[in-house]
Protein backbone atom coordinates (compact mmCIF):
# COMPACT_ATOMS: atom_id res chain seq x y z
CA UNK A 1 0.00 0.00 0.00
CA UNK A 2 1.57 3.40 -1.18
CA UNK A 3 1.20 6.30 1.42
CA UNK A 4 1.39 10.08 1.60
CA UNK A 5 1.58 12.49 4.78
CA UNK A 6 0.02 15.53 4.21
CA UNK A 7 0.59 18.65 6.53
CA UNK A 8 -2.63 18.77 9.21
CA UNK A 9 -3.40 15.42 7.46
CA UNK A 10 -2.16 11.84 7.24
CA UNK A 11 -3.33 10.21 4.28
CA UNK A 12 -2.99 6.41 3.29
CA UNK A 13 -3.73 5.51 -0.57
CA UNK A 14 -4.69 1.70 -1.43
CA UNK A 15 -3.18 1.91 -5.03
CA UNK A 16 -0.24 4.07 -6.55
CA UNK A 17 -1.95 7.04 -8.75
CA UNK A 18 -0.13 9.64 -11.03
CA UNK A 19 1.95 11.34 -8.94
CA UNK A 20 0.89 14.93 -11.04
CA UNK A 21 -2.47 14.40 -10.07
CA UNK A 22 -1.60 15.46 -6.50
CA UNK A 23 0.58 18.09 -7.03
CA UNK A 24 -1.70 20.52 -4.81
CA UNK A 25 -0.89 18.00 -2.47
CA UNK A 26 3.32 17.53 -2.70
CA UNK A 27 4.46 20.63 -1.08
CA UNK A 28 3.12 18.57 2.13
CA UNK A 29 3.98 15.21 1.39
CA UNK A 30 5.56 12.27 3.76
CA UNK A 31 4.83 8.89 4.95
CA UNK A 32 2.85 7.51 7.53
CA UNK A 33 0.73 4.20 7.82
CA UNK A 34 -2.98 3.11 7.38
CA UNK A 35 -3.30 2.53 11.12
CA UNK A 36 -2.11 6.56 11.73
CA UNK A 37 -3.94 7.95 8.88
CA UNK A 38 -6.75 10.49 8.70
CA UNK A 39 -7.66 10.49 5.35
CA UNK A 40 -7.83 7.31 2.70
CA UNK A 41 -7.77 7.02 -0.87
CA UNK A 42 -9.00 3.78 -2.25
CA UNK A 43 -9.66 2.34 -5.27
CA UNK A 44 -12.68 0.09 -6.70
CA UNK A 45 -10.10 -2.35 -7.23
CA UNK A 46 -9.00 -2.59 -3.14
CA UNK A 47 -12.00 -3.22 -0.66
CA UNK A 48 -12.02 -1.03 2.04
CA UNK A 49 -12.96 -3.86 4.74
CA UNK A 50 -14.48 -3.30 8.12
CA UNK A 51 -11.05 -4.65 9.78
CA UNK A 52 -9.22 -2.14 7.68
CA UNK A 53 -11.46 1.46 8.76
CA UNK A 54 -11.61 -0.22 12.71
CA UNK A 55 -7.42 -0.67 12.23
CA UNK A 56 -7.17 2.79 11.52
CA UNK A 57 -8.13 4.59 14.62
CA UNK A 58 -7.75 8.14 13.53
CA UNK A 59 -9.50 8.02 9.87
CA UNK A 60 -12.18 10.50 9.59
CA UNK A 61 -12.34 10.45 5.89
CA UNK A 62 -12.72 7.85 2.90
CA UNK A 63 -12.24 9.37 -0.57
CA UNK A 64 -13.27 6.88 -3.25
CA UNK A 65 -11.24 7.21 -7.02
CA UNK A 66 -14.22 6.60 -8.89
CA UNK A 67 -17.93 6.88 -8.61
CA UNK A 68 -18.51 3.76 -7.57
CA UNK A 69 -17.85 2.88 -3.78
CA UNK A 70 -19.29 -0.27 -3.39
CA UNK A 71 -15.63 -1.44 -2.45
CA UNK A 72 -16.14 0.22 0.93
CA UNK A 73 -17.57 -1.05 3.89
CA UNK A 74 -19.93 1.83 4.52
CA UNK A 75 -21.91 0.39 7.85
CA UNK A 76 -18.38 0.18 9.24
CA UNK A 77 -17.66 3.90 8.01
CA UNK A 78 -21.58 4.96 9.23
CA UNK A 79 -20.84 3.51 12.86
CA UNK A 80 -16.98 5.24 12.88
CA UNK A 81 -18.45 8.80 11.92
CA UNK A 82 -15.79 8.46 8.73
CA UNK A 83 -17.27 11.06 5.57
CA UNK A 84 -17.05 8.82 2.21
CA UNK A 85 -16.50 10.79 -0.83
CA UNK A 86 -16.63 9.79 -4.27
CA UNK A 87 -15.58 11.27 -8.20
CA UNK A 88 -18.61 11.07 -10.29
CA UNK A 89 -17.84 13.66 -12.57
CA UNK A 90 -14.84 12.91 -14.14
CA UNK A 91 -15.48 9.40 -14.96
CA UNK A 92 -19.20 10.92 -16.99
CA UNK A 93 -17.02 11.00 -20.22
CA UNK A 94 -14.50 8.15 -20.55
CA UNK A 95 -17.57 5.53 -19.10
CA UNK A 96 -19.93 7.18 -21.96
CA UNK A 97 -16.88 6.86 -24.51
CA UNK A 98 -16.83 3.39 -23.85
CA UNK A 99 -20.52 2.11 -23.94
CA UNK A 100 -20.95 3.80 -27.16
CA UNK A 101 -17.49 2.43 -28.58
CA UNK A 102 -18.81 -0.95 -27.44
CA UNK A 103 -22.36 -0.93 -29.19
CA UNK A 104 -20.11 -0.14 -32.14
CA UNK A 105 -17.58 -2.91 -31.67
CA UNK A 106 -20.64 -5.68 -31.37
CA UNK A 107 -22.98 -4.97 -33.73
CA UNK A 108 -20.41 -4.21 -36.51
CA UNK A 109 -17.96 -7.19 -35.32
CA UNK A 110 -14.76 -5.19 -35.40
CA UNK A 111 -13.14 -7.12 -32.88
CA UNK A 112 -14.31 -10.60 -33.73
CA UNK A 113 -13.33 -9.63 -38.04
CA UNK A 114 -9.97 -8.31 -36.14
CA UNK A 115 -9.11 -11.75 -34.50
CA UNK A 116 -10.34 -13.65 -37.20
CA UNK A 117 -7.98 -11.51 -39.75
CA UNK A 118 -5.28 -12.35 -37.77
CA UNK A 119 -5.88 -15.81 -36.97
CA UNK A 120 -6.44 -16.76 -40.89
CA UNK A 121 -10.22 -17.39 -40.08
CA UNK A 122 -11.87 -14.98 -41.50
CA UNK A 123 -14.96 -15.46 -44.58
CA UNK A 124 -13.46 -14.53 -47.59
CA UNK A 125 -13.88 -10.98 -48.73
CA UNK A 126 -17.42 -10.42 -50.16
CA UNK A 127 -20.43 -8.31 -50.81
CA UNK A 128 -22.70 -10.26 -49.10
CA UNK A 129 -19.95 -11.75 -46.81
CA UNK A 130 -19.02 -10.46 -43.44
CA UNK A 131 -21.84 -8.60 -42.41
CA UNK A 132 -22.70 -7.02 -39.56
CA UNK A 133 -25.81 -4.27 -38.28
CA UNK A 134 -26.02 -0.04 -38.24
CA UNK A 135 -26.59 1.47 -35.30
CA UNK A 136 -28.19 3.86 -37.48
CA UNK A 137 -31.99 4.17 -37.29
CA UNK A 138 -31.94 1.53 -34.06
CA UNK A 139 -33.55 1.92 -30.73
CA UNK A 140 -30.68 2.34 -27.62
CA UNK A 141 -32.41 1.25 -24.34
CA UNK A 142 -30.81 3.10 -21.08
CA UNK A 143 -30.96 1.66 -17.89
CA UNK A 144 -30.56 4.20 -15.46
CA UNK A 145 -30.01 7.40 -17.05
CA UNK A 146 -27.99 9.29 -14.55
CA UNK A 147 -25.31 11.78 -16.05
CA UNK A 148 -23.39 8.41 -17.42
CA UNK A 149 -26.46 7.37 -19.27
CA UNK A 150 -27.14 10.85 -20.90
CA UNK A 151 -23.90 11.23 -22.22
CA UNK A 152 -24.21 7.97 -23.64
CA UNK A 153 -27.37 9.53 -25.36
CA UNK A 154 -25.87 12.24 -26.67
CA UNK A 155 -23.27 10.16 -28.49
CA UNK A 156 -26.55 7.38 -29.93
CA UNK A 157 -28.68 10.60 -30.69
CA UNK A 158 -26.01 12.09 -33.06
CA UNK A 159 -25.77 8.18 -34.88
CA UNK A 160 -28.94 8.24 -35.67
CA UNK A 161 -30.48 6.81 -32.93
CA UNK A 162 -33.71 6.56 -31.05
CA UNK A 163 -33.31 6.99 -27.20
CA UNK A 164 -35.88 5.41 -24.45
CA UNK A 165 -34.98 4.89 -20.80
CA UNK A 166 -35.79 3.20 -17.37
CA UNK A 167 -34.82 5.66 -14.45
CA UNK A 168 -36.12 5.00 -10.88
CA UNK A 169 -37.75 8.39 -11.97
CA UNK A 170 -38.81 10.46 -15.15
CA UNK A 171 -36.31 12.87 -15.87
CA UNK A 172 -38.96 15.59 -16.28
CA UNK A 173 -40.07 17.68 -19.17
CA UNK A 174 -37.73 20.42 -18.03
CA UNK A 175 -34.38 18.17 -17.85
CA UNK A 176 -35.26 16.56 -21.20
CA UNK A 177 -35.48 19.94 -23.03
CA UNK A 178 -31.71 20.88 -21.48
CA UNK A 179 -30.25 17.60 -22.71
CA UNK A 180 -31.41 18.93 -25.88
CA UNK A 181 -32.19 15.28 -27.62
CA UNK A 182 -35.91 13.29 -27.20
CA UNK A 183 -36.13 10.63 -24.68
CA UNK A 184 -39.08 8.67 -23.86
CA UNK A 185 -39.57 7.42 -20.31
CA UNK A 186 -41.10 3.95 -20.11
CA UNK A 187 -41.45 0.59 -18.36
CA UNK A 188 -38.20 -1.77 -18.03
CA UNK A 189 -40.14 -4.52 -19.64
CA UNK A 190 -41.55 -2.34 -22.39
CA UNK A 191 -37.63 -1.30 -23.14
CA UNK A 192 -36.57 -5.16 -22.77
CA UNK A 193 -39.14 -5.82 -25.33
CA UNK A 194 -38.56 -2.78 -27.66
CA UNK A 195 -34.68 -1.94 -27.84
CA UNK A 196 -32.22 -3.14 -30.40
CA UNK A 197 -29.10 -2.19 -27.87
CA UNK A 198 -29.90 -2.50 -24.19
CA UNK A 199 -26.93 -0.69 -21.60
CA UNK A 200 -26.84 -0.52 -17.96
CA UNK A 201 -25.59 2.48 -16.47
CA UNK A 202 -27.20 2.66 -13.20
CA UNK A 203 -25.48 2.11 -9.87
CA UNK A 204 -24.93 -1.27 -7.85
CA UNK A 205 -27.32 -1.75 -5.02
CA UNK A 206 -27.93 -4.92 -3.64
CA UNK A 207 -31.10 -4.52 -4.68
CA UNK A 208 -30.24 -4.79 -8.61
CA UNK A 209 -28.46 -7.63 -8.17
CA UNK A 210 -29.55 -9.31 -11.32
CA UNK A 211 -31.54 -6.86 -12.59
CA UNK A 212 -30.62 -8.72 -15.80
CA UNK A 213 -31.75 -12.43 -15.43
CA UNK A 214 -32.82 -15.23 -17.70
CA UNK A 215 -36.76 -13.67 -17.12
CA UNK A 216 -35.38 -9.73 -18.59
CA UNK A 217 -33.32 -11.70 -21.55
CA UNK A 218 -35.78 -13.78 -22.57
CA UNK A 219 -37.91 -10.82 -23.24
CA UNK A 220 -35.23 -8.92 -25.53
CA UNK A 221 -35.04 -9.06 -29.42
CA UNK A 222 -33.34 -12.21 -30.75
CA UNK A 223 -31.90 -9.54 -32.80
CA UNK A 224 -30.79 -6.94 -29.22
CA UNK A 225 -27.29 -6.59 -27.97
CA UNK A 226 -26.51 -6.66 -23.97
CA UNK A 227 -23.97 -3.71 -22.75
CA UNK A 228 -22.72 -3.72 -19.71
CA UNK A 229 -19.98 -0.77 -18.44
CA UNK A 230 -21.53 -0.34 -15.07
CA UNK A 231 -21.55 -3.08 -12.36
CA UNK A 232 -21.46 -6.88 -13.42
CA UNK A 233 -23.30 -8.04 -10.16
CA UNK A 234 -26.33 -6.28 -12.14
CA UNK A 235 -26.25 -9.09 -14.80
CA UNK A 236 -26.93 -13.18 -14.25
CA UNK A 237 -23.58 -14.49 -16.25
CA UNK A 238 -24.87 -17.86 -16.47
CA UNK A 239 -27.95 -16.94 -17.51
CA UNK A 240 -26.30 -14.51 -20.36
CA UNK A 241 -23.90 -17.39 -21.62
CA UNK A 242 -27.10 -19.15 -22.00
CA UNK A 243 -28.89 -16.69 -24.02
CA UNK A 244 -26.39 -15.91 -26.25
CA UNK A 245 -24.99 -19.54 -27.12
CA UNK A 246 -28.87 -19.96 -28.09
CA UNK A 247 -29.36 -17.13 -29.90
CA UNK A 248 -32.10 -15.39 -27.44
CA UNK A 249 -30.05 -12.14 -27.78
CA UNK A 250 -27.60 -11.15 -30.84
CA UNK A 251 -24.67 -10.42 -28.47
CA UNK A 252 -23.12 -8.81 -25.38
CA UNK A 253 -20.59 -6.18 -24.79
CA UNK A 254 -19.00 -5.97 -20.93
CA UNK A 255 -16.33 -3.83 -19.32
CA UNK A 256 -17.66 -5.38 -15.81
CA UNK A 257 -18.09 -8.77 -14.94
CA UNK A 258 -19.89 -10.39 -11.95
CA UNK A 259 -16.85 -12.37 -10.10
CA UNK A 260 -14.11 -9.73 -11.12
CA UNK A 261 -11.50 -10.11 -12.41
CA UNK A 262 -12.32 -13.88 -13.21
CA UNK A 263 -14.56 -13.74 -15.76
CA UNK A 264 -16.81 -16.50 -17.28
CA UNK A 265 -14.83 -19.10 -19.26
CA UNK A 266 -17.31 -19.73 -22.03
CA UNK A 267 -17.90 -15.70 -22.49
CA UNK A 268 -14.44 -15.50 -23.61
CA UNK A 269 -15.24 -18.35 -26.52
CA UNK A 270 -18.53 -16.61 -28.06
CA UNK A 271 -18.02 -14.43 -31.29
CA UNK A 272 -20.65 -12.26 -30.26
CA UNK A 273 -19.00 -10.98 -27.29
CA UNK A 274 -17.20 -8.64 -26.68
CA UNK A 275 -14.84 -7.96 -23.38
CA UNK A 276 -13.06 -5.23 -21.72
CA UNK A 277 -10.54 -5.38 -18.57
CA UNK A 278 -12.87 -3.02 -16.40
CA UNK A 279 -11.56 -0.10 -18.53
CA UNK A 280 -14.34 2.36 -18.78
CA UNK A 281 -12.67 5.45 -17.00
CA UNK A 282 -9.66 4.48 -18.08
CA UNK A 283 -7.99 7.25 -19.91
CA UNK A 284 -4.84 9.18 -18.53
CA UNK A 285 -6.74 12.40 -19.24
CA UNK A 286 -10.19 10.42 -16.90
CA UNK A 287 -7.24 9.43 -14.46
CA UNK A 288 -5.73 12.98 -14.03
CA UNK A 289 -9.14 14.21 -13.68
CA UNK A 290 -9.76 11.80 -10.82
CA UNK A 291 -7.08 12.74 -9.07
CA UNK A 292 -8.08 16.71 -9.02
CA UNK A 293 -11.45 15.56 -7.54
CA UNK A 294 -10.03 13.37 -4.94
CA UNK A 295 -7.86 16.56 -4.16
CA UNK A 296 -10.76 18.55 -4.34
CA UNK A 297 -12.79 16.74 -1.71
CA UNK A 298 -9.51 16.22 0.97
CA UNK A 299 -9.32 20.04 0.85
CA UNK A 300 -12.78 20.80 1.04
CA UNK A 301 -12.65 18.55 4.05
CA UNK A 302 -9.83 19.84 5.81
CA UNK A 303 -11.55 23.32 5.23
CA UNK A 304 -14.76 22.05 6.09
CA UNK A 305 -16.65 23.25 3.31
CA UNK A 306 -19.17 20.45 2.90
CA UNK A 307 -20.75 21.56 0.38
CA UNK A 308 -18.17 21.19 -2.01
CA UNK A 309 -17.17 17.52 -1.82
CA UNK A 310 -18.77 14.96 -3.68
CA UNK A 311 -20.51 12.98 -0.17
CA UNK A 312 -21.47 9.83 -0.25
CA UNK A 313 -21.92 9.01 3.18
Amino acid sequence: MQKYFVSYMKIAFTTSLPAEGFARLELHTLYAPLEEAEVLVSTFDKPVTREMIMSAPHLKLVTNFGVGFNNIDLEACRERGIRVTNTPQPVIEPTAELAFALMHDVARRTAEFDRKLREGKAEPFGVMNNLSHSLYGKTLGIIGMGRIGQALARRAVASGMRIVYYNRKPLGDEMIRQLGYEAKYISLEELLETSDFVSLNLPYTPEVKHLIGERELQMMKNTAYLINTARGAHVDEEALVLALKAGVIAGAAMDVYEHEPKIHHELLTLDNVVLSPHTGTGTWEGRIAMCENVCDNILAWENNEIDKMNIVL
